[in-house]
């Protein structure tokens, strides 16, 4: 690596959404880090690579919120993402991805809800924000709050319905278990439903899938079966992969490189779901039940990133919807923010890649 790639500190810092319990997901980034991929690939030019949700990284980890750590790459959230943009966060969009993560609008055994027009004059739980995301003018951090109205909204706009149509109750938020389970962080909506507060709740995710089944509750309404992606665009779909523009206008080659070791731990989930599954359970902290009930559907066959029209167009969506329902500060240029440029290196760089090891395959 050469003097001008020299990053501050030797480090490079990515961050991706990993639960250890509180409601992770399934990211091609994690996957590499997981397999040690990442680390091999900057290791031979002594640079470190740092997760934010490693134990050592507590005094960092708040820039998966807000991105002003300049060497950081985030696959994550579009609610962390965009709202940070907002913001002024000085990033660049270079990827993303669209992962079913089994978006359920959860109810009682004895419901009447099967399908989206069986919403119509039900009551719906919405979490409350989180105060310090309200004193602090980062709203976009109370994700289940966010996340749920915008399921609701697919579910019934999926049928000619709108959000007129139902009565939204605000429940709780970041309440437990005696046990102190979480359950993804969307317990306090599992809470009002058992109390008979509300009719159903939405929940997203492995742990939460935990959550219901261990609570006696069901699935009402599996949100990934709508019929159209734009029913089901929320947090994760599509999921963003930004960075600060410093490391892409100081270190591009690094920024290639993460994205060609994310795409090859991509290409190798197509034929190992089995490992897949097992890291998924670390990084979403679901247990295998709840991993196999979130994750269906040949899911890992498309954890790859690209920057496709159709990515494009249902990511600007979910940036209309923050701004509709007042989550962002400001509107900002939202074709301006992508760059496509990394992402087009990484994949010829893959391509080259995966030449080469078949050519050392037929060799031997």
């Amino acid at each position: 690596m050469s003097n001008q790639q020299q990053l501050p500190d030797n480090t490079l810092w990515f961050t991706r959404c990993a639960g250890n319990g509180q409601g992770g997901v399934p990211t091609a980034s994690g996957i590499a880090f997981k397999l040690g991929w990442l680390q091999e690939e900057f290791s031979k030019d002594n640079l470190r690579l740092r997760a934010l949700q490693d134990d050592d990284s507590a005094d960092f980890r708040h820039h998966h919120y807000d991105h002003g750590l300049q060497t950081l790459i985030r696959e994550g959230g579009n609610l962390f993402a965009i709202p940070a943009k907002a913001q002024g966060a000085d990033t660049s969009l270079i990827g993303l991805t669209w992962i079913e993560e089994s978006q359920s609008i959860i109810v009682r055994p004895d419901s009447n809800i099967h399908r989206p027009e069986d919403l119509k004059g039900k009551r719906l739980a919405l979490p409350a924000y989180n105060p310090k995301d309200v004193i602090e003018n980062k709203r976009g951090r109370t994700i289940t709050r966010h996340s749920s109205l915008h399921g609701y909204k697919g579910a019934l706009d999926s049928v000619g319905l709108t959000l007129d149509d139902i009565h939204l109750v605000e429940v709780g938020q970041n309440e437990v278990t005696a046990s102190g389970r979480r359950y993804g962080g969307w317990q306090s909506s599992f809470n009002a439903l058992l109390e008979g507060k509300v009719d159903a709740v939405y929940v997203k995710g492995a742990a939460a899938q935990d959550g219901a089944r261990d609570q006696g509750l069901v699935v009402g309404i599996d949100l990934d079966a709508l019929p159209e992606k734009r029913f089901r665009v929320n947090n994760g779909t599509p999921r963003p992969i930004t960075v600060h523009r410093y490391l892409l206008e100081n270190h591009y080659d690094i920024v290639v490189r993460f994205l060609t070791q994310t795409l090859r731990a991509a290409e190798w989930a197509k034929t190992n779901l089995a490992g897949v599954h097992e890291i998924l359970q670390s990084e979403t902290g679901g247990t295998a039940e709840g991993v196999a009930a979130a994750y269906r559907n040949d899911f890992h066959l498309s954890l790859a990133p690209d920057l496709s029209a159709e990515r494009i167009e249902l990511f600007r969506q979910q940036k209309n919807f923050l701004l509709t329902y007042g989550i962002l500060d400001r509107d900002f240029d939202f074709d301006a923010w992508i760059d496509t440029r990394p992402l087009a290196d990484a994949q010829q760089a893959l391509q080259q890649l995966l030449a080469n090891e078949q050519g050392g395959k037929l060799a031997a």
